[in-house]
């Protein structure tokens, strides 16, 4: 494998591709530290969330957490019933009326949609529910019915009046997935550094968002895992302090069909998985709303125009991984990524 940063410096590393893995925390031996650690861990949106604090006094915030994603759940679930999103999809275009946070989170999809002239659209639930990658047993969709999806994608026919919200086109299906779990990250952030906590760990099924850095002053060290890779092996690790790594790629949800990998992530002109050279995008960013939905855009838009916009971006640095095993970082990565080196 060859590392290039941004196109230029060239590297061998061990490994094949590159996506997030984790975190790894620890604490002091005395139970009483500020230094020591607090885990726990629950399952939300069909992922596994974990959160980490540091010192005894913090570690009750951690359920407080855990009740954050339960009701964000509730909001944002396009499989619960009575959710908001559920709610807005079946009203036949009537409006309705959601939570402010609803609203906040739709007008953040909004403007990624609008920044990519619907590369990246929340109304792709159509196309999703679909194809549903997460069940399909490995079948791919009638051409008419992916038309007819298609047809039903369009972030301008999401209709927002105050707290009210309406899908004004037939059949349009609104699908947070791509950023709702960076959005949930930021407001147990938010929730934590108002409670005095100076350092956490927030992973909700690998979006991975820190509070500063370790009591000690080290940053985070975010593991880069290989796709498709069974024993979970890393071929690096991200350096982070108060900073998001979320990762996108086709080995998420997907399933192979004589050869081809179908996934998760809709080309919304095509009504197929996106089909380029990548493999993986991490995104390393202050928010990561931001990191969620630029992992999903930079994915779609492929190499050279996902480093485009990249490097167009303050505070924002990615790692692209091709299908011919080449890591590529954009220029202003610095020390952040460090990869294991091998002679191969």
């Amino acid at each position: 494998m060859r590392i290039r940063k941004h196109f230029q410096k060239t590297l061998t590393v061990a490994g094949v591709c590159a996506v997030l893995l984790g975190a790894a925390v620890s604490g002091c031996s005395s139970p009483a530290h500020a230094n020591t650690s607090y885990s726990d861990s629950g399952s939300y949106f069909d992922t596994i969330i974990t959160i980490t604090v540091y010192g005894r006094k913090n570690a009750d915030l951690i359920q407080d957490c855990f009740e954050m994603a339960d009701r964000y759940e509730q909001l944002f679930s396009a499989t619960i019933e009575d959710s908001d999103v559920s709610r807005i999809n079946q009203a036949n275009g009537s409006f309705v009326a959601v939570d402010d946070e609803t609203v906040d989170l739709l007008e953040a999809g909004l403007e990624y949609c609008r920044m990519t002239d619907g590369v990246f659209d929340i109304t792709v639930g159509a196309l999703s529910d679909l194809w549903d990658i997460r069940h399909n047993p490995g079948i791919i969709p009638a051409e008419a019915d992916i038309q007819a999806a298609l047809n039903t994608i369009g972030y301008e026919y999401v209709e927002i009046r105050g707290n009210e919200v309406a899908l004004t086109h037939e059949g349009t299906r609104l699908d947070l997935g791509a950023i709702a779990k960076g959005y949930i990250a930021d407001r147990m952030k938010d929730y934590l550094v108002s409670q005095g906590v100076d350092s956490a760990l927030i992973n909700l099924g690998g979006n991975v968002l820190t509070v500063g850095s370790k009591p000690d002053g080290s940053p985070y060290q975010v593991g880069l895992q290989k796709p498709f890779d069974e024993m979970n092996r890393t071929i690096g690790a991200v350096s982070v302090s108060g900073q998001s790594v979320v990762s996108s790629g086709n080995y998420e949800r997907y399933f192979e069909l004589d050869g081809k990998i179908y996934h998760h992530i809709m080309d919304t002109s095509t009504g197929y998985p996106v089909d380029n050279d990548l493999v993986n995008v991490t995104v390393i960013s202050e928010q990561s709303t931001d990191g969620d939905a630029l992992s999903t855009i930079c994915y779609s838009l492929g190499l050279e125009r996902g480093m485009e916009l990249i490097e167009s971006l303050q505070d924002t640095e990615a790692i692209f991984i091709t299908d011919d095993d080449e890591i590529h970082t954009s220029s202003g990565i610095g020390d952040t990524v460090r990869f294991t080196e091998t002679d191969s």
